[in-house]
């Protein structure tokens, strides 16, 4: 086994182990574990399993319809094949292969290239800053494009958010040039705190949104694909294409539906939280002198954030392992240093349930355990 394997092993160990944590570490469940939390799922366990998609997968479909706003909605096996078969079929309706988006967005950094490889499409970027576009770079972009696609939040960038003026000013932008506008929606359930609108009006927005079972609402893994019943139609046809027609997903469509009944009402409370929890890093380092850190945004814009400190990031996830082990309290997950400047690391925190329970003086009094232990 690696060396990075065995501190993987023993990240999720400690962070099992833990009593007191932010957010449960998404290597932490075992089998068993996940198997019981589908057998509690909200649905009438005595229906018929699902074929091919009819069912428990249909009745999420209409969920997540209803939910957002559209009138339709695709289940597929992952986000990549949702936003894959969206994008080219844009392109077809459009008549233009070029998709305008941001250089760290999902199919840019973590989609081996297949938008051109599997697709035939080509991207531009109107920004290259880890930020949002604003309105005037979609606008003055010098190449046509057919499709802009907007990822929300940012989440290489620090789950980045436009404010709703921008947001309704960038789509404006987009449809000047004749363009239509698709939304990475993959964390959009907790878009709705900073937005301050509903979810069917953040969706209302865009000609088509994608949205993730599992990065928020804690499923098993698939995604969905909202927009116009037309629009929708054709990307099942291109689904069943790539091979995304599977004969049975009842577990990932229990696990999604589960998520949206409990999971989806608790992200607001999450994301006060995670305000809270940022406000009260920054005041620990701050209490102990260190010299540089970066709280990325200082004010969370969802329930997830990014920390940055002036060390290598093994002594830092050994740092957050020790306090783990030592005294049952998981404060930071697994540093990197990929993109950052040399002696810079990078983490990114998550508040959800058992992060609720935090006060700011155990933020404050985890800081310190950690920042003894660098």
């Amino acid at each position: 086994m690696t060396d990075d394997a065995e501190r993987t092993k023993r990240v999720v160990a400690a962070w099992r182990g833990a009593g007191r944590k932010l957010t449960h570490g998404i290597r932490e469940a075992t089998v068993g574990e996940l198997l019981a939390e589908l057998a509690d799922a909200p649905y009438a366990m005595d229906a018929p399993a699902d074929l091919y998609g009819d069912g428990v997968v249909a009745d999420l479909e209409r969920r997540v319809a209803e939910l957002l706003g559209t009138e339709d909605a695709a289940f597929f096996p992952s986000g990549t094949m949702a936003q894959q078969i969206a994008l080219r079929c844009w392109a077809a309706r459009t008549g233009n292969p070029v998709v305008a988006m941001h250089p760290l967005g999902h199919p840019e950094r973590w989609e081996g290239g297949a938008l051109s490889a599997v697709s035939g499409l080509r991207t531009v970027h109107p920004v290259r800053e880890p930020r949002q576009p604003t309105p005037e770079e979609v606008r003055d972009h010098p190449e046509p494009f057919g499709t802009l696609m907007l990822e929300l939040p940012l989440r290489d960038a620090g789950f980045l958010l436009p404010t709703w003026e921008e947001l309704t000013e960038l789509v404006d932008a987009a449809r000047e040039r004749d363009a239509v506008v698709h939304f990475d929606g993959a964390r959009l359930w907790e878009s709705t705190v900073h937005f301050g609108r509903p979810l069917a009006e953040v969706a209302g927005l865009a000609d088509s949104v994608y949205v993730s079972f599992y990065k928020s609402l804690g499923g098993l893994s698939g995604a969905c694909l909202a927009g116009a019943r037309g629009f929708v139609e054709e990307t099942r046809v291109w689904r069943h294409r790539y091979g995304g027609q599977v004969f049975r997903q009842f577990p990932q469509a229990l696990s999604a539906l589960a998520g949206l009944e409990r999971e989806l009402p608790r992200l607001p409370a999450y994301v006060e939280q995670a305000r809270m929890v940022a406000g009260a890093l920054r005041e620990g380092f701050e209490a102990a002198g260190v010299p540089w850190f970066r709280i990325n945004p200082e004010v969370p814009h969802t329930h997830q954030f990014q920390v940055w400190l002036p060390h290598e990031p093994d002594r830092l996830t050994d740092a957050g392992v020790r306090l783990a082990e030592e005294e049952g309290t998981a404060l930071f997950g697994r540093w990197g240093a990929e993109g950052l400047a040399p002696g810079l690391s990078m983490t990114e925190v998550t508040v959800t349930r058992p992060g609720l329970e935090w006060t700011p003086e155990a933020v404050r009094a985890a800081v310190a355990g950690f920042l003894g232990r660098v």
